[in-house]
């Protein structure tokens, strides 16, 4: 009699851990994060990032963000339902960023639908804007320039720490048998995707040993791994990133009209005031120092030197969610209105030097017209 032994890629692979939605948003241009922990009496400072393996002192955020944990009652997305506390963790560059745990243990095929419940939900984005404005309340002397932004980024990362497997397979083999269904949690999509589409999902991903496998897309992220917490602060920062490029991207649009229009305004002058008021240029100067500012402290937040695999996984995440391309595009646009503000000051430069070519052939003329005057001729 032969015993027909189960097929491992027949067996729905059983997944158990915790879907964290996590909604960014900016909150003004710098949070002194001293003076925050001083006004909120349930701040710690977020421990470094831990390392899967021996890293340098260097490689940590600086300086660490600020960890706020609050009490909330639980709230329903679908089927499911988050944990009763909210954890906030502000940055120094101005963002906030708002993370939610949800308990999760199911088939890993069920994902997908699991991700589309979670997709834009209206009550955790609700529920994320009043925390953030909450916070802003709280800290406001503590922060500069405060004032919410109506622009958000929301992430989903499934971080799976058990799953059940045969004996030996590999934490990379459970995704390639359920490339599918890792897919559309990618995607937040429960129906079929096409074989293109699935296999260019999957391939983002990479690995440190066989018991872990991370595949990152531009909506979320799974995670197969036993201890996901490192990579979950690279995620984390990744998705604040991106909220603030696309905050300083529109700050910087505004900032490129008003010096056309300051442009256009002063090419148009015939007669003095030459040009835009010192108080015109002096706030183009401070929006040019503030962009330059949010722009430094959140790439220069993260140092990620010295360990390969988080470096490789947060740079992997970068160009998911395209962070290379907003980059370039805010670079250039800083040099576009270093540009405008430079050809302002210099038109203005110009026209002041022509008036007092004026002034002085005008004083010059009158130094040689005043002996012939009958005043200055002694009346003869």
């Amino acid at each position: 009699m032969t015993t027909t032994q189960p097929n491992p890629a027949s067996t729905p692979t059983r997944v158990r851990g915790d879907a964290f939605v996590m909604f960014a948003y900016d909150l003004g241009l710098t949070i002194d994060l001293d003076r925050a922990t001083a006004l909120l009496a349930d701040a710690t400072r977020r421990k470094a990032v831990r390392h899967r393996r021996r890293a340098p002192s260097w490689f940590e955020y600086e300086p660490t963000p600020l960890r706020v944990t609050r009490e909330a009652a639980p709230i329903g997305v679908g089927s499911l339902r988050t944990e009763p506390a909210v954890e906030c963790t502000l940055y120094d560059f101005g963002a906030v960023s708002v993370l939610y745990r949800i308990p999760v243990e199911c088939p890993i095929d069920d994902l997908p639908s699991l991700s589309e419940q979670l997709y834009e939900s209206p009550a955790l984005l609700q529920d994320s804007r009043s925390r953030a404005e909450s916070l802003l309340a709280d800290i406001r002397a503590g922060v500069s320039k405060p004032g919410l932004r109506a622009v958000v980024e929301d992430y989903v990362v499934f971080a799976l720490r058990e799953w059940d497997a045969p004996p030996g397979e590999t934490a990379e083999s459970v995704v390639d048998r359920h490339a599918a269904g890792v897919a559309g949690a990618l995607h937040a999509e429960s129906g079929d995707l096409s074989g293109s589409l699935v296999r260019e999902a999957v391939a983002n991903r990479l690995c440190f040993a066989p018991t872990d496998a991370a595949v990152i897309g531009w909506n979320a992220a799974v995670l197969l791994d036993a201890q996901p917490e490192d990579l979950l602060v690279l995620l984390e920062h990744a998705n604040v990133e991106l909220l603030e490029m696309r905050v300083l991207d529109e700050y910087l649009d505004s900032l490129l009209e008003r010096s056309a229009a300051l442009l256009e305004r002063e090419s148009k002058r015939r007669h003095w005031p030459l040009g835009p008021s010192a108080r015109d240029l002096q706030a183009l100067a401070e929006v040019q120092t503030d962009s330059s500012i949010m722009f430094e402290g959140v790439n220069n937040a993260l140092k990620l030197i010295g360990d390969q695999h988080l470096a490789r996984v947060y740079r992997l995440a970068s160009e998911t969610m395209h962070l290379p391309d907003w980059d370039a595009a805010v670079l250039r646009k800083l040099a576009t209105t270093e540009s405008v503000f430079e050809k302002i000051a210099t038109y203005q430069s110009a026209k002041r030097m022509e008036l007092l070519e004026v002034i002085i052939v005008l004083l010059i003329a009158v130094s040689i017209v005043l002996p012939f005057l009958p005043i200055y001729s002694g009346g003869k």
